[in-house]
């Protein structure tokens, strides 16, 4: 192979670790910032930040509405499994 060759295939395989390495570094940045809006919007949604922040008795209704129907998903769950599929 000449010179010219080899110092081709170089800078190829150069410009090619360089795409994956962003690459890499892109998808590590996108999904730690999709789990975190993901952490921050459930965290709104139970702390009730989308209604009325001045009126107290809506704003603790709805965390408390909120939380129950949380819990009542998780019994739901639980009694299903245990109902249909280890019986």
């Amino acid at each position: 192979m000449s010179m010219s060759t080899k110092n081709k295939d170089q800078q190829t395989a150069d410009k090619a670790k360089r795409d994956l390495d962003r690459v890499s570094a892109e998808s590590d940045t996108l999904g730690t910032s999709a789990m975190a809006r993901m952490a921050k919007k459930t965290s709104d949604r139970f702390s009730a930040a989308d209604v009325d922040q001045d009126d107290k008795i809506e704003v603790w209704g709805t965390r408390i509405g909120r939380g129950a129907g949380l819990i009542f998903a998780i019994f739901l769950a639980i009694y299903l499994f245990y109902t249909y599929v280890l019986n």
